[in-house]
């Protein structure tokens, strides 16, 4: 029987093949051969996979400001990041890890696409579970590796554009759980291509209904749909699928029942029965639960937020109004993690410590929505889906108007940054798209030590490198000049 190695089970390590057409090598430390349904369920089941979204990419980003070198909150010192966190905040040119580092999102993604491979090409065998199980849980699988994909393409590649998609050089796919097979850097068009045809072929044998948020069901497909075909710019097919998705769920959170305890990292909880602001599985607005990658996964306390963003909270916010999200999530001058505190007047502090959700989730169902209908012409339903999310955000909130489909538009961008600000990839992603379109484009800005770094508009830096350990051991490998 053919070996299919377990990663739930082992472990990996991923290193990289000496062949210049092979990317990926995975060296298990042990293998077992799956021969019953739960084996596979099992693969499933790992934690490994939810841990699927670094955040360092908001390093390159207009989100956020650096620290001083040696700064009060120690975490944020500058001088202490990583090195790959300087260079993305400075916008080197060139590779931003250091030779023998791993990549926190390179390496975990592909383990995860091999864990959903060996799923997908094998439960079909298996003699004890029905076909229906059998097919449910290959669709959960093609789900995940889905979501892997949409992450790598938007990270390490250009922003897919229909006019050069099937030229510009994507990532590699692979499809196989057999490590021999050779792995070619495939086009963005390519990638893209594969992503839905694993959403569109697992929606007719995913569940209606899932018993936790750490499965997807037929809205975790759609609401993930729905993502690609904004970043695709298909506003209509965007639409329709996050329509689906919302037809589900399309519940949100009341945040101003929440409020901030000092002196404790559990600092958002309700103050009525001292519940802690619920992490991405327990909230309700999550449809499929994705969290940070586990190195990586988290810069509280390690950024803080640029003037451009502190900017956009405070725009189109009525007088008396509190938007949650910015009091809740971030400390404003000053922050008490212990017994002391810590001061930095004129700058606002990342500091959630909440387990927020990367996957699929209403929010972002909204704003999906929302987006697609201003851009398709119906700026009253687009005011109506973010006043609703407003509405849960801000107290004394007042409806938003606008007077066209473009205002409309740039009041959806607004929100929609609010909403995702610091979170995984999303305003990774949001820059590269946007700044296809002339209304839109901008120059992002950072300083240190009173040098300013600019990163215009389509630079090629936004593309993170192929990380320096495949390029050493592949030198022909095709890659972005950044």
């Amino acid at each position: 029987m053919k070996k299919i190695f377990i990663l739930l089970m082992t472990g990996i390590s991923l290193t990289m093949l000496s062949a210049c057409n092979k990317y990926l090598d995975i060296k298990p430390k042990g293998y077992t051969i799956p021969e019953y349904f739960d084996d596979y369920q099992k693969l499933m089941n790992s934690t490994s996979l939810v841990a699927a979204v670094a955040a360092y990419p908001a390093y390159i980003t207009d989100d956020v400001e650096g620290g001083e070198d040696n700064d009060v909150n120690q975490q944020a010192s500058y001088s202490f990041l990583s090195v790959y966190k300087r260079n993305l905040y400075n916008f080197s040119p060139g590779q931003i890890l250091d030779q023998n580092d791993n990549d926190p999102q390179w390496n975990p993604t592909y383990a995860n696409i091999f864990t959903c491979n060996t799923v997908i090409n094998n439960v079909m065998k298996v003699a004890d579970a029905t076909e229906q199980d059998k097919k449910r849980l290959r669709a959960q699988a093609q789900v995940a590796r889905a979501f892997e994909y949409l992450t790598l393409v938007n990270i390490y590649a250009e922003q897919y554009d229909p006019a050069n998609a099937s030229a510009a050089l994507g990532v590699p796919l692979v499809l196989t759980e057999d490590i021999t097979q050779p792995y070619e850097r495939r086009s963005v068009a390519a990638v893209y291509a594969q992503i839905k045809q694993d959403l569109e072929e697992a929606l007719p044998n995913l569940p209606d209904n899932v018993p936790n948020t750490l499965k997807p069901a037929k809205s975790a497909a759609y609401g993930l749909l729905s993502r690609v075909n904004l970043y695709m710019a298909d506003y209509k097919a965007a639409l329709d699928n996050a329509n689906k998705a919302l037809a589900v769920n399309n519940t949100l959170m009341t945040y101003s029942s929440y409020d901030v305890q000092k002196g404790t990292w559990s600092r958002v909880y309700n103050p009525m029965d001292k519940s802690v602001f619920p992490d991405g599985h327990l909230n309700k607005e999550t449809v499929w639960f994705r969290r940070g990658t586990p190195s990586s996964s988290s810069i509280f306390t390690e950024v803080y937020a640029s003037q451009d963003l502190i900017g956009v909270y405070q725009k189109d916010l009525p007088a008396g109004a509190t938007d949650k999200r910015f009091s809740l999530f971030y400390c404003n001058g000053e922050a008490l993690f212990g017994p002391n505190k810590i001061l930095f007047p004129g700058r606002v502090l990342w500091a959630a410590y909440v387990d927020f959700n990367l996957g699929v989730g209403t929010p972002e169902l909204y704003l999906n929505a929302a987006e697609a209908e201003a851009r398709t012409g119906n700026k009253d339903r687009a005011l109506q889906l973010i006043n609703t999310l407003r509405n849960s955000r801000i107290v004394n909130n007042q409806p938003l108007v606008a007077s066209d489909n473009e205002a409309a538009l740039r009041l959806v961008l607004d929100e929609r940054r609010r909403e995702l600000a610091l979170m995984g990839y999303y305003r990774l992603a949001d820059l590269k798209r946007l700044n296809k379109d002339a209304r839109f484009a901008k120059t992002v800005t950072h300083t240190h030590n009173g040098q300013t770094y600019t990163l215009p508009a389509n630079d090629k830096r936004y593309v993170f490198p192929v990380p320096p350990k495949v390029l050493a051991m592949n030198p022909g490998i095709p890659q972005y000049e950044r």
